[in-house]
């Protein structure tokens, strides 16, 4: 396969799956607003949602003060912000485009009719239901490419980069929701059970994991059983377990005589994964250890990028 092609491939997916994930971090926080909490708490909030995917400098470069509505507007539909759900999908769709011969008909589609519809979105005109519902909706379509991607696509290399995209995405957007809402959850002030489990209930939802929960732990929702579902079970499709173990299954699939390296690392940090331990996780500090997975991620991702995707101009 043409380097420039899966570069294609494997940022639409990337694009896709951000824009999704965005989604989530903002219900999540849709969701805890709606919990009594000070304008410190909620300025805090928002500053280290903002930081934690590398938005916070570009937010204040047009802003002096972090306003809910207005950062939401600005994760959301921001045309200027290339960060945003709106440039992603854009993004995604211009992908797609470039390489339009490669993917089927229903894909094409599906991609395009997503963008063609998000254009109609006012976030102004939106009121907290309008909000949510819109959220779910990017969710939804994120849903069905990957669905569709899965139904209509060959197992080549091509549907190899469509996933390995998709999970090197996943991964390190669960690493950083997790590490902004646990330490959020675990500092803030604690004023009644009711809250607690409320917020702790809001982070699951936001990773589609709440139901999984209840079906293995069963009782009531701890800290240390959130971390553990979310970092170490396999099983858990949003998991940083299961979306390494996928990421080294596919590079193994497409490997090159440049990526032998790439593949040890990915191999590496997805067995330091599947054979830990909650308890080691926590001793050393969920911060760090969520803070040195993001690092090697993105050199995981800087070396897929020099074995296979189009070089970059100098």
């Amino acid at each position: 396969m043409l380097s420039r092609t899966a570069d294609h491939l494997y940022w639409m997916a990337r694009y896709i799956e951000r824009a999704e994930n965005l989604a989530r971090i903002l219900d999540v926080n849709n969701r805890m607003l709606l919990l009594p909490q000070s304008e410190r708490e909620v300025e805090r909030l928002w500053r280290e949602t903002l930081d934690s995917i590398g938005l916070l400098d570009a937010y204040h470069g047009t802003r002096d003060k972090i306003v809910p509505a207005e950062a939401v507007h600005f994760m959301a539909l921001d045309r200027s912000n290339p960060g945003s759900i709106y440039s992603c999908l854009r993004a995604a769709r211009e992908n797609a485009h470039a390489v339009r011969g490669t993917l089927t008909a229903e894909l094409w589609e599906t991609i395009n009719t997503t963008w063609l519809k998000l254009r109609e979105y006012s976030i102004e005109r939106m009121g907290a239901d309008e909000l949510d519902a819109f959220f779910e909706w990017v969710k939804l379509r994120s849903h069905q490419s990957r669905g569709v991607s899965f139904a209509t696509m060959m197992r080549d290399e091509a549907n190899c980069f469509l996933r390995l995209g998709t999970f090197i995405e996943r991964a390190d957007n669960t690493a950083r929701i997790l590490d902004v809402k646990y330490n959020f959850i675990n500092e803030a002030p604690r004023r009644d059970d009711a809250s607690e489990y409320y917020q702790w209930s809001a982070l699951l939802h936001s990773v589609s994991a709440f139901e999984i929960y209840r079906k293995v732990y069963r009782d009531q929702i701890t800290p240390s059983r959130v971390a553990e579902l979310l970092v170490l079970r396999n099983d858990m499709p949003r998991s940083l377990a299961h979306c390494t173990m996928e990421m080294s299954h596919f590079l193994a699939e497409v490997a090159n005589q440049r990526s032998s390296e790439t593949q040890r690392r990915v191999g590496e940090l997805a067995a330091s994964l599947r054979y830990g331990r909650i308890e080691d996780v926590l001793e050393t500090g969920l911060h760090n250890y969520l803070t040195r997975f993001i690092t090697r991620i993105n050199d995981i991702g800087d070396r897929i990028a020099t074995d296979f995707l189009m070089p970059v101009a100098a």
